[in-house]
């Protein structure tokens, strides 16, 4: 019933990215996707949770055409991800993954201004965001543009990989494990920042893990994925209370760790 939260049915949330019944298989391998349906909202940080083959950072490069389904559809904006130019398309979604993925032989300045260098900004519209975007990730500029990759922490680079994926201000925002690689006080400071951040920007987030307190902590919903199928989507507070087996098995892992283990 849409009246219940005092919102009617004509301002159902939007939906940005939707999988019409998806499956994806490799080259004469099995299936890594199966027959997924599942829409994105406008705004939303969806986490797809998951162990290792669960098809969630599969499911991530069907969106930005990285991967192109062998079934049904994906639809982006109402277009299907087929109809848009690859490139325009990847223009439009940051990209984020472990480890930043950050160009070695470029500053920090030119790693950050990459989208709106090959979008022919003027070299001092490039400048002046790039500034911004690291004063929004907590880098101050003054410090950081000059640096190389290999002179930052695994937490600034991270953060700089965070601020490349913005400084286009694409609508989406694709996230593969960002913080995977940090160690945990450093990846609870950057889970914290980065949900502030997504307040202010509300953008629409697809996030992977298979760590079921960032899940639990980060996602508006949680999408649970186990060997290539939808398990189901649940706010953080309905995946608590889950009846499924397949989350009771997850949240009986979780409490068994204490809460401290990955899954």
């Amino acid at each position: 019933d849409g009246h219940a939260n005092g919102t009617s049915m004509s301002e159902a949330p939007e939906t940005v990215i939707e999988f019409r019944r998806v499956s994806f298989r490799a080259t004469n391998t099995h299936l890594l996707l199966s027959d997924l349906s599942l829409s994105v909202r406008r705004g939303e940080t969806l986490v797809l949770l998951g162990r290792s083959g669960s098809g969630k950072t599969t499911t991530l490069k069907l969106i930005n055409r990285l991967l192109e389904p062998s079934e049904g559809e994906i639809q982006v904006e109402g277009k299907s991800t087929l109809e848009w130019d690859a490139i325009r398309l990847r223009r439009s979604i940051g990209y984020v993954i472990q480890d930043a993925g950050l160009f070695p032989h470029f500053t920090v300045e030119r790693n950050v201004g990459l989208v709106p260098q090959l979008e022919r900004w003027p070299p001092e519209k490039i400048h002046a965001r790039v500034c911004e975007m690291l004063e929004l990730v907590g880098l101050p500029p003054g410090q950081f543009l000059l640096r190389y990759p290999r002179q930052l922490s695994g937490g600034q680079r991270q953060r700089v990989g965070v601020a490349r994926a913005l400084a286009g201000d694409p609508p989406i925002l694709l996230m593969d494990e960002p913080f995977g690689a940090l160690d945990p006080l450093t990846r609870a400071e950057i889970q914290r920042e980065f949900q502030s951040l997504q307040k202010r920007l509300k953008k629409t987030i697809i996030f992977v893990t298979h760590d079921m307190r960032e899940a639990l902590l980060l996602g508006s919903r949680i999408a649970l994925m186990e060997a290539g199928k939808l398990v189901g989507v649940f706010t953080p507070d309905e995946f608590m209370h889950a009846s499924d087996p397949m989350v009771a098995a997850y949240l009986a892992a979780f409490r068994a760790g204490d809460g401290k283990s990955n899954l």
